[in-house]
Formats: structure tokens, sequence, C-alpha cells
């Protein structure tokens, strides 16, 4: 009995993500202490018949290509919202999101186009790391076709940003997505059939592959590891039929494939580069027999891309430690000059872009000129400002930890910069983070938004004449959520000038897509940190305090905002989660059910949310499920972009597709899209809980998810809950082994050595 991990940062070698499984389980036990340990009958509950637990999909729930995680595309986002202005062109939330990434993403092109600049030396290599710094050499000499390389100067300064002309906010306006030709897709469902893959295929294989698709498949089966949710031994098999007696494993299409398939799944896992023995090692244990010549490869056609970074030592001077992949024979042939260890990694384009972006715009603020404070700074800092509002008022960039009380202390930032006439804006991960956000502020909420929002161009301040956000201050809060990719189109939309406040709790999950910007932000120690001194109230404050520093503790809980409901196997944790959520909660708290969230360290298994979702279903919206397995007033989660996930409620169906009620308004799913794009909302995993908060929080430890457990995943599921946490219990030692043994997995990235070649450390 399995359940599928919630997130992608299971790893193979080396960190090398293989097929999504079961993390490595930890040796050893510490005693637990039952939390304000209340049983269930203690509230009311009273005995009912076992609703049951199976496998696979429940109520209709999509099913995952193999065990999906979480991290793809279902952690939580923002809710649909629309342009403001009855002009404003109605277009759905994610179309207009994905269209101002593109936007971004060229802007961000032509600025690192403009750079000029020779490639220096960054260390003396040896070996494999040599060689592989041969073929980039070839690349860079035009030997061979390559895309850009990644280390180059700083930019150019860019003008201030004009005087506030408050101009009207653009609304984006993307192109429509085409759908491919329907004979385009015909002759790939016969490339798939000859090769017996499954012809539904088809259409995802004819977009991604683009035109010709067909004779692309034809001459190199292995392209079909780009579609989602393939895997190498199924590739494997179509190039087998497709190519007899000419398919073998060392056939260098299939490493070069096989390199890049590696390197997205490390992305999935939250890596955005790999170091060179940990993508070699994974190469090797696919069956390829050169795997350094298939990283070669790879790099040469340019499906990847290498770049060395400066290892840092115990006591040696800070030095940049972004180093470029090429060393001039000057600096081979210094003498008396200690030579530095390196790492040497490969990377896809999309995220060292992301990451080196992200680097170059917040060198820019922090590196910003700080002689003279503007005017409407002074005034904000004046007459008892806080810590927080004198710090951010003299830095380009500021980070603030700390819990959900802490957001007073942004709050009352925004406050005070917007009563100075500083055009100030602050967003969050999710609809519902903003709406508490809100709450806190003196006046107006219109200055609130989401991190999608804004990205998209539906919610914020809109932008100037350069494309930049009109804006003097940004305040992004739920910091630990922000992937490279959101990171650095938001930091590269401020103009110069501007300060960015970056807050959030480092404790909680990591984010979803690849990177962890917060973390390694705070350890590069580049700019001001400020850590918030105000706890979390009552004993779910003191409970969620004390995991985030490794402690499981006893914690008194008078009024029952604590329970421990010990369960014996999965069945009856499936049995005692409905009767809790339906029965128990809402007669001692007066929570209605939908106040209430079931989280679940996965989606598949027994219990996880799958099976709880087709259960809670059964007893608190039965249906038939006649709209792609959902009802009228079925609870959902949406997912309108990879990395996102927004709660609903369904209110029906037609001919454009499933309609929902989400927190930015009225929402239609096409039809096609239902399948891969909602699930069943009334249990979801803590990657898609984190940003929001419920009144109630019930959260299910079945036996089989205890090696799935760690301190962040208890800290942010156990801190969802405002009033009442339940913790149906079934892992024994396992949960305050992993509160205190099994930190965040690590994740290889490379923005604290990019930062720290640009900026100096902070006092």
């Amino acid at each position: 009995m399995s359940t599928e991990p919630e997130t992608t940062e299971e790893t193979g070698a080396e960190g090398v993500p293989e097929s999504p499984g079961v993390p490595e389980s930890a040796e050893g036990a510490v005693p637990g202490a039952e939390t304000g340990a209340v049983s269930g009958e203690d509230m009311g509950a009273v005995p009912g018949e076992d609703v049951g637990a199976r496998e696979g999909d429940g109520g209709g729930a999509p099913a995952d290509a193999g065990s999906t995680p979480e991290g793809e595309g279902v952690a939580p986002g923002d809710a649909e919202n629309t342009p403001e202005g009855d002009d404003a062109p109605k277009l759905s939330e994610a179309a207009a999101e994905l269209a101002a990434q593109r936007l971004e993403r060229e802007r961000i092109e032509r600025r690192k186009a403009e750079k000029t600049g020779p490639v220096a030396s960054g260390a003396k290599l040896s070996g494999t790391a040599a060689d592989l710094l041969a073929a980039v050499r070839a690349v860079e000499s035009g030997e061979k076709p390559a895309r850009p390389a990644f280390t180059e100067p700083a930019p150019a300064p860019r003008r201030p940003a004009p005087a506030p002309v408050t101009p009207p906010r653009p609304a984006p306006v993307p192109s429509a997505p085409v759908a491919p030709p329907a004979e385009a897709v015909d002759a790939v469902r016969r490339v798939l059939t000859e090769g017996g893959a499954p012809p539904a295929l088809a259409a995802q294989a004819t977009s991604v592959l683009g035109e010709g698709a067909d004779a692309v498949l034809h001459e190199d089966p292995w392209q079909l590891l780009r579609i989602t949710g393939v895997r190498p031994e199924q590739a494997d098999g179509f190039a087998r039929a497709l190519l007899g007696a000419d398919c073998g494993p060392d056939d260098e299409r299939r490493g070069r494939a096989l390199t890049v398939w590696l390197l997205e799944q490390a992305a999935l896992a939250g890596h955005t580069a790999l170091e060179l023995p940990a993508l070699t090692a994974a190469l090797a244990q696919r069956g390829v027999p050169d795997a350094e010549a298939a990283v070669q490869a790879a790099l040469a056609e340019g499906d990847a891309l290498a770049f060395q970074d400066a290892l840092e030592e115990p006591g040696a001077p800070a030095r940049p430690a972004a180093a470029p992949a090429a060393a001039p024979a000057a600096d081979e042939e210094s003498e008396g000059e200690e030579e530095r260890p390196v790492r040497v990694l490969a990377g896809l384009e999309r995220y060292a872009l992301a990451e080196e972006s992200l680097a170059d715009a917040l060198g820019r603020l922090i590196n910003a000129p700080s002689e003279e404070t503007p005017p409407a700074w002074e005034k904000a800092v004046s007459s008892g400002a806080s810590e927080l509002v004198r710090a951010v008022a003299g830095h380009g960039l500021v980070l603030h930890t700390g819990g959900e009380a802490a957001r007073a202390e942004p709050a009352a930032l925004l406050d005070a910069a917007r009563a100075a006439g500083l055009r100030a804006f602050a967003v969050c991960h999710t609809p519902d983070g903003a709406r508490r956000f809100a709450a806190l502020l003196s006046d107006d909420a219109s200055c609130v938004g989401t991190v999608a929002g804004v990205l998209s161009g539906t919610e914020g301040p809109g932008r100037d004449r350069e494309g930049a956000l009109d804006l003097d201050l940004l305040i992004v809060l739920d910091a630990p959520q922000l992937d490279v990719e959101s990171a650095a189109m938001l930091a590269e939309s401020l103009p110069d000038g501007a300060r960015l406040l970056l807050s959030g709790d480092p404790a909680v999950l990591w984010s979803a897509g690849p990177g962890r910007v917060f973390a390694d932000l705070l350890a590069s120690r580049a700019c001001p940190q400020l850590a918030s001194r105000v706890p979390d109230p009552g004993p779910l404050g003191e409970l969620v305090s004390g995991i985030g520093v490794g402690e499981l503790g006893q914690v008194e809980a008078p009024g029952k905002e604590i329970v421990i409901v010990p369960v014996r196997d999965a069945g009856e944790a499936v049995h005692r989660t409905v009767q809790l959520v339906a029965d128990s909660v809402p007669r001692a708290f007066g929570v209605r059910p939908e106040q209430t969230v079931v989280i679940t360290p996965g989606h598949g298994g027994a219990a996880g949310t799958r099976a709880l979702n087709a259960a809670l279903k059964e007893r608190l919206n039965p249906g038939p499920g006649r709209f792609g397995g959902f009802d009228p007033g079925d609870v959902v989660v949406h997912s309108p972009a990879p990395g996102r996930a927004v709660p609903g409620r369904v209110v029906g169906a037609d001919a454009e597709g499933l309609r929902l009620e989400c927190a930015g308004g009225p929402v239609v799913v096409p039809k096609e899209l239902v399948e891969s794009r909602v699930r069943h909302g009334w249990a979801v995993t803590a990657h898609q809980a984190v940003g929001a908060r419920w009144p109630a929080a019930v959260v299910v430890l079945p036996g089989d998810a205890a090696q799935m457990l760690s301190r962040p995943w208890v800290y942010t599921a156990f801190g969802r809950a405002e009033r009442h946490l339940s913790v149906v219990h079934g892992v024994e030692q396992a949960l305050p082994q992993a509160v205190a043994e099994v930190p965040a997995k690590p994740r290889t990235t490379r923005l604290r050595a990019l930062l720290g070649a640009q900026v100096p450390v902070a006092g």
C-alpha cells in the first residue's frame, strides 16, 4: 500500500529524481507527545458506518500519469481575475498570465542580448570537467550551434521610472490558442499507433513538437519524452517499434533525450540545475553506456547549458562565486594563485535564464544609489516609524521573516508608504492570503492582490511606458512560494529606485516550481534581514512554533483546539476523517464542513486525496458525477497553470465546459481540460494548501505515509488551522521523528552564487 508523494522532491542518485516514489526512510524513532490529546469521542463524535477507502481516482477525480507528484502544477495559487473596465477583453486568467509571461521573457531576453563582454576565467579544471568545458568552448567558437551563454556582465543601468501619471491599467491581449491542424494530428496519431504508443497523445505531441511532428518522431523516437507523463522505458519501446535493429541503448539521440528528461524531472523536484556527477550517474542508471558523451552531445546541440560555480571554502575570503565556463590562458599561466574548487553544472536554458535574470534584477535593486533618501520616504519614516519602514526606506531589497501574526508588520509598512504618497502594492500567493492581509490594513484594500494577478496584468498598479510596474514599493508576502520564474518576472518589472520587500515564513514548504529563492536570499546575506518577534497566539501557535524548531512537544489545549485521533489502518483513517468533517467538528465548534480542510501527504493510496475525496463526496454531496465526474456543489481545486491551484465549487456545466465559482469569480473549464485541470478539493495536499488558512483542519497521517513526512510538511499542514486542528494519527513515532530529524530536501540552485558575484555580503 503506497501513497503518491505530494511533492516532487524525491530524488535518486545525487539528487536526481527517479520515478516519483517514496522517500528514504529515516532510521530510529523518538517518543512522541500527544499534543493536547483529546479523542474524537470527547468532541461528541459518534460511531458511523465505515466509508472505506479504495485505490485509484474517486468521484471522478482525474487520474495521474503514473504517480503524479503534487509539485507538478498543483501548488496553491491565485483565483481567476478579470481586467477592470467594461472595455477590457474577457480573457481567462490562465491565458492572460501565460501571455504576460511570454512578453516578460521576451523583454528579459532582449536585455540579455544587449549585454556584451568577454568570457573570463573562473578556475582551472581537469578530467571530465575539462572535457565538458571543451564542448562549451566549441559552442562558443561557433563550431557547433548553441543558445546564448549564461554568465555576462551586469546590465547597463535603466533610466529612472517616470513620474507617476496614473496610466490606465493595460489589459493583456494574447492571441487565442490555436489548435493543431487536424491533418497534422492524424499524421502523428499514425506514427504513435505504428510505434505502439497511445493515440490519445497525438494532439499533445503535435502541440509540443510543432510542425512536422510526425517526421520528428520518425527521425528521433525518443522525442516522445517531451510529452508530459511519458517514461523512458515507454520511449524505448516506442523507439524499438519504429527503428527495429537500429535501436540501441548507445544511440546518441537516446542519450540526449534522456539528459533533457532528467533535467526536466529535476526541475519538477525543485532544482534549477544538476551537478555533472549527479547527472551522469542518473544517465548510467538508465543504461546510457557513455553518460559523459551524452551530456556533451546535449550541450553541443543546445538542448542544455553548462556552467561552473566556485565553491565556498570555510574561512576563505568572499570572492565572486559565479564563474563562467571558460578559462583564458593568462589565468592558467598565473603563478602563486591558489586553485579554487568549483562545481560544474548542467541545466535547462529556461530556468538558467530566469535565475540569472533574477540575480541581475536583485543586484540592481541592492546596488541602487542610496546617498539621499527621497522626500516621500523621509515622510514615511518620520515620527515613530517601525524598524521595517526605516529599513525599506534605506535599501532597495529587504527580507522579513515571521509567522502569521507577523504579517501585521508589512501591513503597517504598506499603510505608512501610502500615507506618505508612495505608490505601493502588496501581493500574496493565494486569494485567501490577499484577503487576510487586506483585513490588516487601515483602510484601502485595493492595494492588495496576488502574484499571478500582477504578472497577468489583471491586478496591480499597471505598467509605465517602459513596461515596468508603476510602483515605488512592492511587498511580496508568502515569499517562500516564489519560484525562480515568477520571482524573476516580478523583480525585472520593478523600475529603478523602487523598493522590494520579501516577507514570509521560512519554515513552510518551498515553492512547487524550481528554485528556493527566499532561502537562497536569506543564506546570501546580501541585503538587510529583519526577523519578527511577534509569536502566533494560542495553543495552535505554540504547537506550530515548536515544530518550526524541531520540537513536537505537549501543548495544553483547554478548548480542544488540538485533537489527536489514533487509527489502526487507512480504512479507519478515511472513516474517522469523514466523521470529523461531517459530524464532530461542526457539532463541537460550529464550523461547517466546507470550512474544514483535509490535508494528507499524497494523492494516491488508500488514504490519499482521491480516496478521501471520494468518501467525502459520498457523504457531503452525493451524485452520479454526470459532468466529467463532478456534480453541482462539489468542492474542487482548479489548476489553471502549472504550479497553481485555486479552490472553488462546481456550479454547473454546459457545452462550453465545467462552470466553477472561484475566489476571483466564475471560471469555465473547457470539457477537454477538465480531467487534467480539476480535482475534487475537500482533501488536498500540503502544497495545495500552503498560503491559505481555514477555520478547521483535519490532517490525515496514514501508516503508509510515514516516509513522506518532514518538518516543513508537518509545519505547513498543522499551520493551516485557525481555530481547530484534528490529527488522524496512524504513523506512531514517525511523526515526532520527522519533526526532529527530517529537514527540507536540498535543492540545487545557482542564485546564491550568482548574487554573490554582484553584491557584497551584508554586515
